[in-house]
């Protein structure tokens, strides 16, 4: 075998790598879908650490009501959404089903549900927004509503892929737990 910066081995020109070994593709789908739910618990991260500042700043009066408008209630529902993230970054190092287990599930029920629940509780007062142009609740200077609306877009869309992703990869791992118990 030739370092890089050595010569060739002797009797190769290269093309001979048919026959060496290669990481199965489960194993690299698990390490891909690792990364990618990853980045997902970041970015919800992010949105749990934005929401949780709204909340603190407006229960502690911190600034004015007219600046932070006081939160809503599915907003402390979905301070719990943090559980979740929890159980799948334990998941993840060590391949454990259980906590992606719990993960996927606590992500419907701290997650998606007061998510869902505040597009509800918002609904009256978004469309007296948009009939009326009338709006009584702002975050810097914006219509409160809109803002929520917004965070909750992005956040349904980010619990969706990771438990769409913790889906694949709960699949990936069944796959070889199977395989080893065949040999």
């Amino acid at each position: 075998m030739a370092s890089r910066a050595g010569p060739r081995a002797a009797g190769t020109d290269g093309s001979d790598f048919q026959h060496r070994e290669r990481v199965a593709s489960h194993y690299q789908m698990s390490v891909a879908l690792k990364s990618e739910i990853r980045k997902l618990n970041i970015v919800h991260v992010l949105i749990w650490v934005l929401m949780a500042a709204q909340v603190i700043v407006s229960q502690l009066g911190l600034v004015s009501h007219k600046v932070v408008a006081s939160p809503y209630q599915w907003e402390y529902t979905y301070l719990l959404s943090m559980i979740p993230t929890v159980f799948s970054f334990l998941a993840l190092p060590r391949n454990n089903i259980s906590y992606l287990v719990i993960s996927m599930i606590s992500s419907g029920l701290f997650c998606v549900a007061p998510l869902l629940y505040g597009s509800m509780e918002m609904f009256p007062v978004a469309q007296q927004l948009y009939r009326h142009g009338k709006s009584y609740r702002f975050i810097f200077g914006f219509s409160a509503v809109t803002v929520m609306y917004l965070v909750i877009v992005i956040a349904v869309q980010v619990h969706a892929w990771q438990i769409y992703y913790s889906k694949k990869l709960l699949d990936q791992w069944f796959t070889s737990t199977q395989e080893k118990k065949k040999k």
